[in-house]
């Protein structure tokens, strides 16, 4: 076996332990499904010089801003920016966040080197506000570059990348922060088991995910991050929710009953992870990733920006000095026993209601617009003091004392659309659950025969207290536009509906293969009692 022709910024020894040089040398590949599959299957994997050809040719291939700074650059400014300082007491641009520099088997030199690269990226692209999966990266692109100034030619043709379409690496706070809250979205629907788990033994659950970049920039074994950059370069940002989706469930899989070994489940994670291969290698984790049916990428990147529009709203664009928004407005913290009350549902089980309501409207605190103590059991009375609002949640009391409900994600205006007659409309975001006598949550999923689309009742119940997050009923803020037709491959647009009002009932449907589980009717009077 030759000896892989590691630079000079690479502790040798660590490396041959690390990431073992026995692949081929050379790649001829040119069509873009044939690369993505050898990028999974790891085909240039064992090949440190072969990884860092294909590094070469997938990031000369992006396309970038007409003026984006090259070697020839850095070496103009280094010297500059960096002055007589040892590299190994180099600051930290202010952007990656307190966020250090991942060993990476690098020596002196190169955890040095890095400093320098990443300071230099600062000067350059000063509207990079907010970029704590930077210095991760760039200690990657090292160990596969002749010397700085061509590793800071590839972090800098990554970060300047101006394809619409390609989305790589989260540059300012907005967009690191809906991406926190697109995952928390995708956890909800994907990991289910896991979800439930953080919720339970998390204060707030949008505080775990927070950390997911971090898991994979950072705290990943450098085989195990090499690997996940291999596939990011050649399809992009999904592919980093994929790994961190696929994390989540064998971390909810190996903890599971377990107690935690550390004060929070945050914790408790980040240390999984930096030990990850005591559970899982390389090929099992993407394995697992790859296995999951995720959302498409233009539906998580139309998610993403009713995130980010969420985030406007409210104001949170940036990251305050003062008071650091790690600790967010969000989930648990938007539901209070002191600014809560409900004949319904305690305050703990309304907080695990609330994590499942899609993360942007988890920023809000929930808005009472009806209650059949306060404004009795007429239908009209209810659509009233509902109309304007979208998303509401609806929470319903038996005469059995079964407690059930539904999240409602369009405006109970729509149903006027269909001139008197029953209608339905809505997204897929719609679901329904029940709390007691046990707690059951049922969201969409593909119908794969159609003739299951009519709804049974389940069981005929009273409207009893509809919560809304927004006022807004303008058009333009709906939630999650991508879900509301076509999406889903669903055999025809009526089976994307999920709501229906008329003047005697109201209809709500959730997914599941047993469509009539997931049906809930309710039916009240049409004038006042």
């Amino acid at each position: 076996m030759d000896s892989p022709g590691y630079n000079c910024f690479v502790d040798r020894d660590k490396m041959d332990a690390a990431i073992r040089d026995l692949g081929p040398k050379e790649l001829s590949c040119t069509d873009l499904q044939e690369l993505k599959q050898l990028a999974r299957q790891g085909y240039w994997a064992q090949s440190h010089a072969l990884r860092g050809k294909v590094y070469q040719r997938l990031i000369r291939d992006i396309p970038c801003r007409t003026v984006t700074p090259d070697a020839s650059v850095y070496s103009d400014i280094v010297g500059k920016i960096v002055g007589k300082h040892s590299s190994s007491c180099l600051p930290l641009p202010e952007f990656v966040d307190n966020t250090q520099v991942p060993s990476y088997c690098l020596n002196a030199r190169g955890e040095g080197a890095v400093r320098k690269i990443l300071l230099c990226i600062a000067n350059q692209f000063p509207d990079i506000s907010f970029c704590p999966a930077l210095p991760a990266v760039v200690a990657l692109l090292l160990h596969y570059s002749i010397d700085e100034a061509e590793c800071f030619e590839k972090a800098c043709r990554i970060l300047a990348c101006n394809d619409p379409g390609r989305r790589l690496i989260d540059q300012s706070f907005l967009a690191f922060e809906s991406s926190c809250m697109t995952f928390g979205d995708l956890v909800n629907k994907y990991c289910q088991a896991a979800h439930k788990l953080m919720v339970a033994v998390s204060e707030d659950i949008l505080q775990v995910y927070a950390d997911w970049q971090r898991w994979l920039f950072g705290e990943l074994p450098l085989c195990y991050f090499a690997r996940v950059f291999d596939v990011f370069l050649v399809e992009g940002y999904k592919v980093l929710y994929r790994v961190a989706l696929a994390i989540l469930k064998f971390f909810h899989k190996v903890r599971a009953g377990q107690p935690l070994e550390s004060d929070s489940v945050k914790q408790d994670i980040r240390m999984f992870v930096k030990d990850i291969a005591k559970t899982v290698s390389p090929e099992k984790l993407l394995e697992k990733a790859f296995a999951i049916r995720l959302f498409s990428r233009k539906e998580i990147q139309l998610l993403q920006m009713a995130n980010e529009k969420a985030l406007k709203q409210k104001g949170i664009t940036v990251k305050q000095k003062s008071v650091s928004l790690s600790k967010r407005q969000f989930v648990h913290l938007a539901v209070h026993a002191e600014n809560f009350r409900s004949e319904i549902v305690s305050v703990r089980e309304m907080r695990d209601i609330w994590s499942w309501v899609p993360e942007r409207f988890a920023l809000c605190q929930p808005l009472l617009l009806f209650s059949s103590l306060q404004h009795g059991y007429s239908l009209a009375r209810f659509y009233f003091q509902c109309e304007g609002h979208e998303p509401t949640l609806l929470l319903i009391k038996t005469t059995q004392k079964e407690v059930c409900g539904a999240y409602l994600s369009t405006d109970w205006s729509e149903r006027n659309k269909f001139g008197g007659k029953l209608g339905f409309f809505g997204t897929g975001e719609c679901f329904v659950f029940r709390l007691q006598p046990e707690v059951q949550r049922y969201e969409w999923v593909v119908i794969k025969h159609p003739e299951l689309t009519k709804p049974t009742p389940l069981m005929a119940a009273e409207p009893t207290a509809p919560l809304s997050h927004s006022t807004s009923s303008d058009p333009a803020d709906r939630l999650s536009p991508f879900l509301a037709t076509r999406h889903f491959n669903l055999p025809s647009k009526t089976e994307s509906m999920f709501m229906a009002g008329g003047s005697d009932c109201l209809i709500i449907v959730g997914g599941g293969n047993d469509w009539k589980k997931k049906s809930l009717s309710v039916r009240g009077a049409s004038r006042e009692p």
